[in-house]
């Protein structure tokens, strides 16, 4: 079975005595905490309480403002890959998909990825927050504002690993409802 790190959205926040009522599958991404989730959590990044392992491990964001991110993104990425069908199509269903499943946050659930190595959980994420999702934030601005054509020739190039996650209603962690 391979670690993943999972997407939600919701119209609350996980807190200390609940999770949100509805929640919504997004994405699950194998071995990684993809580029695709690190931008839809880069507005309004928050650590809060995970809805499936104890730590304070959740991460919570905007979601209109992660999404738009992610799409001006596809957008520019898209513009080097006109005659790639394949990723035309990530693009479209993923669109689709985020559309469907609007809601006020993302949340991601990256426990099975942090909990990879021998640091604290809490610990690797206070670190995407405080450091990896906001350096992502940062290049996907250089580059849809045509500043990091380095970056994002490298991102063109290996777009699977960055986009082509699952989407689905129903992620291997699902909720009720």
């Amino acid at each position: 079975m391979a670690n993943r790190s999972y997407l939600y959205s919701a119209d609350s926040m996980p807190n200390e005595a609940e999770i949100p009522q509805r929640i919504r599958c997004i994405s699950e991404h194998n071995w990684d905490v993809p580029l695709a989730h690190k931008l839809m959590v880069g507005r309004g990044t928050t650590v809060v309480p995970s809805m499936i392992w104890n730590p304070p491990i959740g991460i919570a964001a905007d979601y209109v403002g992660g999404a738009a991110l992610l799409r001006d993104l596809l957008r520019v990425v898209g513009k080097g890959l006109e005659d790639d069908v394949e990723f035309a199509g990530c693009v479209a269903r993923t669109t689709v998909h985020l559309e469907k499943q609007q809601a006020e946050y993302f949340v991601l659930e990256s426990g099975e990825i942090v909990s990879m190595s021998d640091d604290d959980p809490a610990a690797s994420v206070r670190r995407l927050v405080a450091g990896d999702i906001p350096d992502a934030v940062a290049q996907a601005e250089a580059a849809i504002a045509g500043r990091n054509d380095d970056w994002l020739a490298s991102v063109r190039a290996d777009w699977q690993k960055h986009f082509a996650s699952f989407y689905s209603d129903a992620l291997y962690f699902s909720f009720p409802g």
